[in-house]
């Protein structure tokens, strides 16, 4: 019998779309992020992942997006190897364990408190891994992390599910609490109706589960964060549909992300954004 996780919360559930998408590239022949960790962490769950209906897209852009993530965490703390890497929202994310980085660097995991329980059971423990149980839209969630280190935080999937004055309150708090640093993560530009009519009407669980949370129909322009925080600098803006890893996508999908990215609206439908403060 796996773990129990009927005491998630409709928006720690979408953890386990994020963790089930990683394993299902993991069984490819061809895997983009190669996380043997998101195959053992959904073999220990009791849970009907298949029953999400977890289209090859969905597997693929989001193993891409964390790949690229990782990328980032590992040329911040090769630079700075003291660092603290905080994964903000990070569920059921192995992102410590595949990065693997030097034994000076100490990761914190921030989420709730079912989802992180979760996680302690499913992820092996060590002395350099950390979770944080606390929800970002308190003003103290940082509190349990160190101030005084380069720091680098990122967010996979985070954002779209909170409100925009929550993100806000999140990105102040981020530099009021920590020195110097980055902030990377993943972004999907601005929700259009189409969007939000795929989100409601596509028969797929996933889509039901992802739309019924969505708390920001998002922004264009990558500089609108800084109207939230003028100490955060914009250093990067990188759309999915431009990076290599896209040549491992399935034919039809490979060529359909191409195009897409050819035009700016479309590049910007998945993007990794990072900030330095």
């Amino acid at each position: 019998m796996g773990i129990s996780v009927t005491s998630l919360t409709p928006v720690e559930q979408t953890a386990l779309l994020t963790v089930y998408a990683r394993a299902l590239d993991n069984r490819v022949a061809r895997s983009i992020l190669d996380d043997t960790w998101a195959e053992s962490v959904v073999a220990a769950i009791d849970y009907d992942f298949a029953g999400l209906g977890v289209q090859t897209s969905v597997t693929c852009q989001t193993s891409l997006r964390a790949k690229m993530l990782d990328d980032r965490v590992r040329a911040f703390t090769a630079s700075n190897p003291d660092a603290v890497v905080v994964d903000l929202g990070g569920g059921l994310d192995s992102g410590y364990y595949r990065v693997s980085p030097p034994p000076t660097v100490d990761w914190y995991t921030v989420d709730l408190p079912a989802i992180s329980a979760v996680r302690d059971q499913v992820l092996p423990a060590s002395p350099h891994s950390h979770t944080v149980v606390a929800s970002v839209a308190e003003s103290d969630w940082a509190e349990a992390i160190p101030a005084d280190r380069s720091t680098i935080l990122v967010a996979d999937g985070l954002f779209a599910f909170l409100a925009e004055p929550v993100i806000a309150g999140a990105f102040r708090s981020i530099t009021e609490h920590f020195h110097s640093g980055e902030l990377a993560f993943n972004d999907y530009g601005r929700f259009g109706p189409l969007s939000l009519a795929a989100f409601k009407y596509l028969p797929q669980k996933m889509f039901k589960d992802v739309g019924s949370q969505l708390g920001y129909a998002g922004f264009k322009d990558a500089r609108h964060p800084l109207t939230w925080n003028l100490r955060l600098q914009l250093v990067e803006e990188a759309s999915l549909s431009h990076q290599p890893e896209v040549d491992l996508f399935p034919a039809a999908l490979r060529i359909a992300t191409r195009l897409t990215g050819l035009t700016k609206a479309g590049a910007r439908k998945a993007r990794i954004l990072r900030y330095r403060f």
